[in-house]
């Protein structure tokens, strides 16, 4: 059995780490009756003899004793953190996994890079190898963090992944900031993060604030529709903290639970069996045709079903859910751009024929590269979300994320015509005006490939002439 490490960073991959943990422990309780540490509770957490000084873990097979996450917790700023050591996960954690300090990096990208990363950066590293020493056979990085705020130090995290860790798969959940966004410095820390997650991440599922804010507001409508029984369930596992471990509501909540079930379900097959579980180094394997090109759009169904009591969708209905926009944690238009690849990981009691009955069903309205027509890569887990029969998470790696960079970059454009707000980055110790120059070259030549993808839409590029053999 494998296992993997989350590595929480900021306050938004602190409070996402957070939801994560909540909703995780709650799937497990919900199978496993017996109180036995198991392989599927192994890949996420360890357990710990608390009699034994060294804290060493018990052996799979044995009662659960004393769970501790597979986590490493990082913040600048130790509000998030301390709350977390306060509440009833608090007991999940401990100080080898968490790194904090009180003055935060005020929405500066250098001073998160520059400045913590060079300052923490043995402790950082430090920590990543204790969390690594107690896995087997470690599988996978997950790294969660913002790009708005101070991203700084998420993106310097990421590139000591791959320094120590160069063998290990780094799956990026990056939440994008709106274009109204309150912090008047995103757009430059967010390119400036862009150029890192390029360059560093095995592949990046981008998250926009704006797509969960509206999730969260279609489902508030939804529950106040004067329809019989429209009201949000209080056992919700994605628009209320109720139900969990995690108590009253907190702002976010709802959020921040949407990405919580994203992660939810692309861990699925690492936590439990199924008949057809997909490796998570095969996500990047399968889904990722070029380097550079690994932004994967997450789309999750059922998702409004998760929160609010209304009919459940029947099996078909969620394939065809899942490749329609409201149900992307990314505002795009998969179905107007081109798709490289595309992942279906399932959930639940659902046959191998039923998926390929809705592939088939659904391929001729998915545009698909000429080289890769059946670039499909499916995962069966068997074991559904709770409360539900069966769920689908639908990444896909599709152009359609391109007006998105091009609106980050016009939005830094802007900022940087006139220089403003510069003086902030260029007085933080190794921040050159340089970096900024290579970051949005960075995108504009992300955004040229796929631009070029595109340009090959509609084009048929026949197969080269096989070898004809003589009988």
């Amino acid at each position: 059995m494998t296992q993997s490490v989350v590595v929480q960073v900021g306050q938004c991959g602190n409070q996402v780490g957070c939801r994560f943990w909540d909703l995780a422990l709650r799937e497990h309780a919900h199978i496993n009756k017996k109180g036995l540490y198991d392989e599927a509770l192994g890949s996420f957490f360890r357990n710990v003899d608390s009699r034994d000084c060294d804290g060493g873990a018990s052996v799979v097979g044995g009662r659960i004793q004393h769970l501790k996450a597979r986590a490493v917790l990082v913040d600048m700023e130790e509000g998030v953190v301390n709350e977390i050591l306060q509440g009833p996960l608090r007991e999940m954690f401990d100080s080898t996994q968490l790194l904090t300090d009180v003055s935060g990096s005020g929405n500066n990208w250098a001073v998160g890079h520059m400045t913590y990363g060079s300052a923490y950066r043995e402790q950082i590293v430090d920590k990543l190898r204790k969390a690594s020493e107690h896995c087997d056979c470690l599988q996978c990085f997950f790294l969660i963090h913002s790009l708005g705020g101070g991203s700084g130090l998420g993106t310097r995290v990421l590139s000591l992944l791959e320094e120590e860790f160069p063998e290990v798969c780094r799956i990026v959940t990056s939440i994008y900031p709106s274009a109204e966004d309150d912090v008047i410095t995103s757009p430059y820390n967010s390119v400036l993060a862009m150029r890192e997650l390029t360059e560093h991440a095995d592949c990046v599922l981008p998250v926009e604030n704006q797509s969960l804010v509206d999730i969260v507001n279609k489902i508030k409508r939804m529950s106040h529709d004067g329809k019989p029984g429209s009201v949000i369930k209080s056992e919700s596992t994605v628009i209320s903290g109720q139900g969990g471990l995690s108590g009253a509501e907190k702002p976010f909540d709802a959020m921040n639970n949407i990405v919580a079930n994203l992660l939810l379900n692309i861990t699925s097959s690492a936590r439990f069996e199924g008949s057809l579980n997909m490796d998570l180094n095969e996500i990047a394997m399968n889904l990722v045709p070029f380097p550079r090109l690994h932004y994967l759009v997450p789309s999750l169904t059922p998702l409004y079903t998760l929160a609010v009591n209304v009919p459940t969708r029947r099996l078909d209905q969620m394939f065809s859910d899942a490749f329609g926009k409201d149900h992307q944690l990314i505002r795009a238009e998969p179905k107007h751009s081109l798709y490289l690849a595309c992942a279906l990981m399932v959930r639940g009691n659902v046959q191998v024929s039923d998926l390929r009955r809705n592939i088939e069903r659904l391929k001729p309205s998915l545009p698909f590269v000429s080289w890769n027509q059946e670039g499909w890569k499916t995962g069966l887990c068997s074991v559904p979300p709770v409360g539900h029969s069966h769920s689908l998470l639908a990444l896909a790696n599709n152009t359609c994320v391109k007006p998105t960079f091009m609106e980050l970059r016009e939005r830094f454009t802007k900022l940087y015509r006139k220089k403003a707000h510069l003086h902030h980055y260029l007085q933080v110790e190794g921040m050159e005006q340089s970096l900024f120059s290579e970051a949005i070259s960075s995108l504009s030549s992300l955004i040229e490939e796929y631009h070029q993808l595109d340009a090959t839409r509609g084009r048929f590029m026949p197969d080269a002439p096989r070898l004809s053999i003589a009988v």
